[in-house]
């Protein structure tokens, strides 16, 4: 109520937020906490210019929502506080240290569906992909973007499909950029399957992402999900061109149908993994061509070893 009544001075709401914030170690203040972060949003986007109000916002809000992640209560915040969000993404674009926060209570936010959807509505993507040229170099805010553009992305009810499609070539960059650092790297897999699923891909960019993945693959061989995602976004890839099935035999760093069989036998016992590489092997087969080259490299005795190790599955 006070914040509430005071929206234009900065100092009530920089108060209001400090003192919400010193009950934060409190557990029974948590179901009272979670009805704030209307009230800290607002308070964030009227007094947009005080970086310091920002930051000290940022900071509860993702105190807040871990909080909620471990209680397992999922925040579906609307499109008030979304459009809050965004405005403060633009007005702070420019302040690395800042964003690594900010990213990283997006990245959160968007673990929500219907919060992941507020923020499609109110066009956060653009700001994203820009957020993502300006600091590659960053592998917090790089993790951060892309697994946020995967929430985004991986929705069905999709109407950016323009904007997406630019997506691709950053999120590429990306991957290209942290191949050896694992976190980011699987990051970018999991956007870049999202993508794919939503056919953003075009036919020139699918050689070139199929052999990108397979470096990614290559790189971080011990990282299941990694590896699970990478595949079904190859998988997606061959199902929109032959091209990425005949990049993924032809790879001019080894044969592609080598490193699945590796990969299966370093997660033999992962189902998930399994069936990535299951599905990605059953769009390979649609193409004749390629179906001859699996079937000379012996790949029926693989599916053979997978039918044995899950024959419930």
């Amino acid at each position: 109520d006070f914040m509430q009544a005071s929206w234009d001075i900065e100092e009530v709401q920089a108060k209001g937020i400090q003192h919400l914030a010193s009950f934060v170690k409190d557990k029974s203040a948590f179901p009272c906490l979670l009805k704030c972060t209307e009230v800290i949003t607002r308070a964030m986007k009227t007094h947009i210019d005080s970086l310091e109000l920002q930051a000290e916002g940022c900071t509860l809000l993702l105190e807040i929502l871990s909080q909620a992640l471990e209680q397992g209560v999922m925040m579906a915040l609307d499109e008030r506080v979304a459009s809050c969000l965004l405005h403060t993404v633009r007005k702070h674009s420019g302040n690395e240290e800042f964003l690594i926060s900010l990213c990283t209570l997006l990245m959160m936010v968007s673990a929500s569906e219907v919060a992941a959807e507020n923020l499609r509505k109110v066009g956060i993507i653009p700001d994203l992909l820009s957020i993502l040229r300006r600091f590659l170099h960053n592998d917090e805010i790089c993790f951060s973007c892309c697994a946020v553009l995967w929430s985004l992305a991986v929705s069905e009810n999709n109407g950016d499909q323009a904007v997406l499609e630019s997506a691709v070539p950053v999120t590429s960059a990306v991957l290209q950029k942290h191949l050896q650092n694992g976190v980011v790297a699987e990051s970018a897999c999991s956007a870049l399957w999202a993508l794919s699923l939503q056919g953003c891909v075009t036919d020139s960019e699918c050689e070139p992402t199929a052999a990108l993945l397979l470096d990614a693959l290559r790189m971080n061989p011990e990282r299941a999900v990694l590896v699970k995602n990478g595949c079904l976004a190859l998988a997606s890839l061959v199902r929109l061109s032959e091209t990425a099935a005949l990049a993924i035999l032809l790879d001019s760093k080894g044969s592609g149908i080598e490193l699945i069989k590796d990969e299966y036998h370093l997660h033999f016992d992962e189902p998930g993994v399994a069936e990535a590489l299951c599905l990605l092997m059953n769009e390979m087969v649609q193409y004749d061509e390629v179906m001859l080259d699996m079937r000379s490299q012996k790949m029926e005795k693989l599916l053979s070893e997978i039918k044995l190790q899950f024959p419930f599955s």
